[in-house]
């Protein structure tokens, strides 16, 4: 028994190790040692819950226990801490009651998940080409730093006021827009290397690519068997990477427009300093040929000339930079900004909504918890604007949360009745009670209260089975009807 309650609680640790981290190739063989050990473990913690399992059945009880003080077929994993909601099937409910026999079938499933990783583990290091590239790959930033870096290099301060500013300025820009038509074709790679791949390895080669020196590691398939990847404490399946490609192509796109206006306007404002400068040798070559006494005056006046003109080209360039153009690009940006963050966010809602009523019934606060953070989704991809690049993903998103939304207030009212039908049941039989409380009684007293039993009865026997309160209800059932009996 000792030995089970230490391999129990040593459960969380287990099942943290039970991935794969695709980088440095040099530490998978690390990681197979790792996830061998685990599935050893879990092999031995099977092994004494059948002993358990079969030292209760042969003392004829139909329960078994952990600890075996206990009465109940069921026992507590430790607490996991929190865990993502993408991932919460793989760990199960922390704090949640599972009996042993479905312990054992989540201990199969972990330990296949074992092999799998091997598997994976044995085949990237059998191909020398595929071990080079993520070699590769760990070297360089992620799609993300990267689309930053170049994002932030686009912000560059306007005052283009001297010559050696805006040669160095269209430079960067220049540099900036071939190394987002780089970072384009880098995400079409990935794109269609994930989306039309057949062979996991080719897929995992477009996830590297797309994830570089932050590195991913493989956590667990989904309900649909779809991969479940982390990077950086971020949990996505496969399908949240494409639709974060789609996302950069669009970014990337507006930027390479915004690159195109800054540097059109750089190109006019270098165009005007270098008139002007050829205006002033102009004024000076026409004064160097009048008479010196009256240089001072001329010189004075050509001064004065050139510091306009400077001035009204400095200013044309400022009211040129709020251009509606820029304005709308700039307009453009904070509404995809916007838009990403409401996406994300109702995402992080819904998956928070979908984590709290796993494995009804739940208490009516838990059904209500549930149903604001599937309306504060609903509000929040609806409020999405149509013009986005996310627009399409959030309709699809809300058609879906709406059905949810409408599944859960079913629920919320369905449980609702059921407390309400519990309360007042057991107001009634407090009331049938009163009338029984002073003997001996009427024939009309016997009968009010009967009356009350059987109401009673009737609130409870409405009680579905799939409440939070249908087993207290069930208990009090059997009691309400013994009273009514008399």
């Amino acid at each position: 028994m000792a030995n089970l309650e230490i391999l129990v609680s040593e459960l969380p640790t287990l099942i943290q190790s039970l991935k794969l981290t695709i980088g440095d190739s040099n530490e998978i063989m690390e990681q197979i040692i790792l996830i061998n050990n685990a599935q050893e473990q879990l092999r031995n913690l099977k092994k004494l819950i059948a002993q358990e399992l079969r030292f209760d059945h042969s003392k004829n009880s139909a329960i078994a226990t952990l600890p075996r003080i206990s009465t109940v077929a069921t026992l507590f994993i430790p607490s996991l801490g929190l865990v993502d909601p993408v991932i919460a099937e793989k760990f199960g409910n922390s704090e949640t009651k599972i009996s042993l026999t479905d312990l054992q079938s989540k201990i199969d499933s972990w330990i296949e998940w074992g092999y799998f990783l091997q598997a994976i583990a044995a085949d990237i290091l059998s191909d020398m080409q595929l071990v080079n590239q993520l070699n590769s790959d760990i070297s360089h930033p992620s799609i993300a730093t990267e689309f930053k870096a170049l994002n932030d290099s686009l912000k560059i301060n306007s005052d283009f006021g001297k010559l050696n500013i805006i040669q160095r300025q269209i430079q960067n820009i220049s540099n900036t827009k071939k190394e987002l038509l780089q970072l384009q074709q880098k995400l079409n790679y990935i794109f269609h290397t994930i989306k039309n791949s057949r062979s996991l390895l080719n897929i995992l080669l477009g996830v590297s690519a797309f994830y570089g020196k932050s590195g991913f590691a493989l956590e667990w398939l989904d309900d649909d068997h779809e991969l479940i990847i982390s990077s950086e404490g971020k949990f996505q399946e496969l399908t949240d990477i494409l639709n974060d490609c789609d996302f950069f192509q669009e970014q990337i796109a507006a930027l390479i427009i915004q690159g195109d206006a800054l540097s059109e306007q750089a190109e006019k404002a270098l165009k005007k300093i270098e008139q002007e400068s050829n205006k002033e040798a102009i004024i000076s070559q026409k004064v160097e040929i009048v008479p010196k006494f009256w240089t001072p005056k001329i010189v004075r006046s050509a001064l004065i000339i050139a510091s306009s003109l400077l001035i009204l080209g400095f200013g044309g360039w400022k009211i040129k930079q709020q251009s509606p153009q820029l304005q709308q690009i700039s307009l453009s940006f904070t509404q995809e900004g916007s838009a990403s963050a409401k996406f994300k966010s109702a995402q992080k809602l819904g998956m928070e909504a979908a984590s709290l009523v796993q494995n009804p019934p739940h208490p009516l606060k838990v059904w209500q918890e549930a149903e604001t953070k599937w309306h504060q989704a609903i509000i929040l991809l609806d409020s999405i604007p149509d013009k986005t690049s996310i627009n399409d993903q959030a309709k699809k998103k809300l058609a879906y949360y709406q059905i949810n939304y409408k599944s859960i207030s079913k629920r919320v009212l369905i449980e609702k009745k059921a407390v309400a039908n519990l309360e007042s049941a057991k107001k009634l039989a407090i009331e049938a009670n009163l009338f029984l409380h002073n003997p001996p009684h009427s024939l009309l007293v016997r009968q009010q209260a009967q009356g009350k039993w059987k109401q009673a009865i009737k609130l409870l026997e409405a009680i579905p089975k799939s409440t939070s309160v249908y087993i207290q209800a069930k208990e009090l059932l059997l009691i309400y009807k013994n009273n009514s009996d008399f």
